[in-house]
């Protein structure tokens, strides 16, 4: 198990690395230490500015931390490559070109190098949110209708996860990867706990995915009283 102090020693040797790099001119961090508010588990994130040969750069760091870092295995999600290393720290890091180093949100801290003025990431779509989780709904319908139980607790819980991120947008909190869900207040998110699914019984799934609709209708009241109306005959029809 890895320690703060160990992971601490990572990240200084990986911003050692790349001040080291010709073809680096700039790191960032850019999770939860760019903000100061790192924990016991907290990972790290870090941004890359590639001045040329990005793939060759990847290939190369890639390469690194399986040799001299313990890595496990690796995804690349969005813009970041993940490492897992064998005493289960998580490496984030982004190989950005150069003119795409800098920050679109809050938690963004250059490290060395020069950073650009960029766009900032805008929040989910409210009415986008709102699309999925009728559209989840609907899925578990048909999924309950043909027995297969386990696909509709998947999309129940999918459509619980889009109504608890119309309240995250509503309350100003982070929206994507639940990071903002336990910001809620307590009144808001306690009704959430009645939609949570128990059992795979076909009685306890329709009770749930009814749970969770009065929900996002309650929710989407907030986002659009008229789309809010239209909806609830069909939420009533799916779910009854």
């Amino acid at each position: 198990m890895f320690t703060p102090e160990s992971r601490d020693r990572v990240l200084a040797d990986l911003v050692a690395a790349a001040r080291a790099d010709s073809r680096i001119s700039g790191a960032a961090l850019t999770g939860s230490a760019s903000v100061g508010r790192t924990d016991r588990w907290s990972d790290i994130d870090l941004a890359l500015a590639v001045v040329t040969d990005r793939d060759e750069v990847r290939a190369e760091w890639t390469d690194r931390m399986y040799r001299s870092y313990g890595a496990v295995h690796h995804l690349d999600l969005d813009v970041f490559r993940v490492f897992l290393l064998a005493d289960t720290l998580q490496v984030d890091i982004a190989f950005w070109p150069e003119s795409e180093f800098g920050a679109r949100g809050p938690k963004f801290r250059a490290l060395f190098g020069e950073s650009n003025e960029l766009p900032q990431t805008p929040p989910p779509d409210a009415e986008n949110l709102i699309g999925w989780a009728w559209l989840y709904a609907l899925h578990a319908r048909s999924s309950l209708a043909r027995g297969r139980v386990w696909q509709a607790e998947y999309m129940i819980s999918g459509m619980r996860d889009q109504v608890l991120a119309l309240a995250c947008l509503r309350h100003d909190v982070p929206a994507v990867q639940g990071r903002g869900m336990d910001d809620l207040p307590a009144h808001v998110v306690a009704p959430f706990s009645e939609a949570l699914v128990r059992t795979t019984d076909p009685t306890e799934l329709r009770r749930a995915c009814g749970v969770v609709a009065t929900l996002l209708l309650t929710e989407a009241r907030f986002v659009d009283a008229a789309l809010a109306a239209r909806l609830s005959g069909p939420l009533r029809a799916i779910t009854s």
